[in-house]
């Protein structure tokens, strides 16, 4: 193609496919017939200055599944199609598929632990009242009192699960992470936590995220680490599992760390029925896989491009 006709093809293919503007719009507004616009658009893709490319998301996500399943021997893997790599559309779209996942899957009788963070309160946001169940317990997983002004979503969360299943919730009222162990093992002899402690370790449900150790991660903008620690914790990990971080391979990271965090122990979570790992992010697929070669979720929900980048991640 002459320069002048390859520029006016460009011209037209731009205004035709990102402006979305009409063919007779465009002929209007470069001073040539509708016919030529039509013309050097199929010229434009003859010549490859156009290239149309068709995905189907669904085919994709469920070969996303398969791969995902198999690589990590899990029990279910949902793969969430999204229109668009947008962070806030993707917590939206993971938040409502979890939701719909738990309405069918909580039955009478059951006990929901949960952790915090906008993937969670995204979840909560999505809950609808199910009345046909009966005798569910909600209760927090881990501390959710910081010593910050960053929201965690806690309370938030916990309260819309529990108005969803019609139940009272059972709040986890401490700092996830503690100063002193000796505090921690003090605050843990109450008869009240102890028992809170105990309802989340029996829970046959477990709906939780990970956390990334990044600068901006919520958890290490608390204020409960010293900044050595966090540079330890950034050094050594890969992110967090309820607030314990973890290794490539899953494994703890730091023990000191470890026995100053109250909530469940992840060694808790491989014993569940359903223990469902929800996440969006591209951020957090290291923490993603080493949570799932920990074998801390048998259930994962995810959106399609953050589990691309999940099989893509050792490969």
């Amino acid at each position: 193609m002459e320069k002048d006709k390859i520029q006016q093809s460009i011209a037209v293919a731009r205004m035709y496919y990102e402006q979305e503007l009409s063919q007779n719009q465009i002929a209007a507004q470069l001073g040539i017939s509708r016919p030529t616009v039509s013309r050097l658009l199929q010229a434009a893709k003859k010549s490859g200055l156009i290239r149309i490319q068709i995905m189907d998301p669904v085919e994709s996500s469920e070969a996303l599944e398969a791969k995902i399943k198999a690589r990590y021997q899990l029990n279910e893997a949902h793969v969430v199609p999204v229109q668009t790599v947008n962070a806030g559309s993707s917590l939206d779209a993971i938040g409502q598929y979890a939701a719909d996942y738990l309405a069918d899957l909580v039955g009478d009788h059951d006990t929901i632990g949960i952790g915090w963070g906008k993937t969670i309160h995204s979840i909560a946001n999505h809950l609808n009242v199910k009345d046909e169940v009966t005798d569910v317990s909600v209760v927090q997983l881990k501390g959710s009192v910081s010593y910050s002004k960053h929201h965690t979503y806690g309370f938030e969360s916990i309260n819309a699960f529990a108005a969803a299943f019609r139940t009272i919730p059972q709040y986890l009222p401490l700092p996830v992470i503690f100063d002193q162990k000796m505090t921690k093992d003090l605050v843990e002899k109450e008869r009240h936590i102890q028992h809170l402690i105990e309802l989340g370790k029996k829970a046959n449900i477990a709906v939780f995220t990970v956390g990334t150790v990044r600068d901006s991660a919520l958890v290490l903008n608390l204020n409960y680490f010293a900044e050595d620690e966090i540079e330890f914790l950034q050094d050594h990990a890969v992110g967090d599992v309820f607030s314990r971080f973890i290794d490539e391979d899953g494994k703890i990271v730091c023990d000191e760390i470890n026995q100053r965090t109250i909530g469940i122990q992840l060694s808790d979570l491989t014993t569940k029925d359903h223990s469902i790992l929800v996440v969006t992010g591209e951020a957090k697929v290291a923490a993603i896989d080493a949570a799932l070669r920990g074998k801390y979720a048998n259930t994962l929900i995810i959106d399609q491009h953050t589990a691309q980048q999940l099989i893509n991640y050792r490969n």
